[in-house]
């Protein structure tokens, strides 16, 4: 049901609840940033029974979490600050640049969001050992698909964290999300690209979700990854390599450039 949720709420495949968009011209519908809530998303989706316009992560997710709510789905929203869109279905998330520095978007196939928001809902897994129920990992926004369809999840989170990523639904991907390389190659005239930078603490920088108690987050980082360089974070990247996921082991040089800022109050 979680399944079908995540790819009824977005229009592609099945002229789903909402048409995402993240060009700057939303002079054909709603922009993202004035919906308030997902009441009137869904009443004007039944009342008309066409995909409503627009929405972006996090109105496809509040969306999910009203969706999931009202089956009586316990759920709630996460933030991933840095959140890595890895293409290639490996652990390395490629950014090209051209040789005098500057981005070359013809050939970025990966991308990095600043942020991006999906949903976990809570359920007993049936289909797998007891130690993976509690938290899941479902996405609505579409992304890449997933069994042919535009969907996400549900992906342990337990799972996420420990590596195990042999485990129905995406995992892999979701691992990506939190956990990917950010590399930096340069391309050359005849297209030959050199690495030549490897952050390997960028993605996943902080994982947030509402507090219980108040209107500020919760961090839930620690329930998705170990502490970084961790000896438990090594053996999660070798488990994760042992599934297919591909990382960089490269040794660059550092960086001959370093800045210091510096403000008086």
């Amino acid at each position: 049901m979680v399944r079908s949720a995540s790819a009824l709420i977005n229009s592609q495949d099945d002229n789903g609840v909402l048409i995402g968009n993240w060009s700057n011209d939303f002079s054909m519908g709603t922009p993202p940033t004035t919906w308030t809530g997902s009441a009137k998303i869904l009443l004007q989706y039944h009342s008309t029974g066409a995909p409503v316009s627009f929405a972006q992560c996090w109105v496809y997710a509040g969306v999910l979490n009203t969706f999931l709510r009202c089956l009586g789905i316990p759920s709630r929203l996460i933030t991933n600050f840095n959140s890595a869109h890895d293409n290639t279905g490996n652990l390395k998330t490629e950014l090209i640049f051209k040789a005098d520095g500057t981005p070359d978007r013809r050939n970025t196939r990966d991308s990095i969001w600043n942020y991006h928001c999906w949903n976990e809902a809570y359920m007993k897994r049936v289909d797998l050992p007891p130690k993976y129920s509690g938290w899941q990992v479902v996405d609505a926004t579409p992304q890449e698909t997933s069994d042919g369809y535009f969907r996400c999840g549900p992906a342990p989170v337990i799972a996420i964290k420990n590596g195990e990523l042999c485990h129905p639904f995406d995992c892999s991907f979701v691992f990506a999300e939190v956990n990917s390389d950010l590399i930096h190659m340069k391309i050359d005239r005849y297209g030959n690209m050199t690495p030549f930078k490897v952050d390997k603490t960028y993605v996943g920088k902080l994982i947030y979700t509402k507090s219980m108690t108040g209107w500020g987050p919760e961090d839930i980082t620690g329930t998705y990854k170990y502490p970084e360089g961790s000896s438990e974070d090594q053996k999660t990247m070798d488990l994760a390599e042992q599934y297919g996921c591909s990382r960089d082991h490269s040794d660059y040089p550092t960086s001959k450039l370093s800045i210091n800022i510096s403000a008086q109050a």
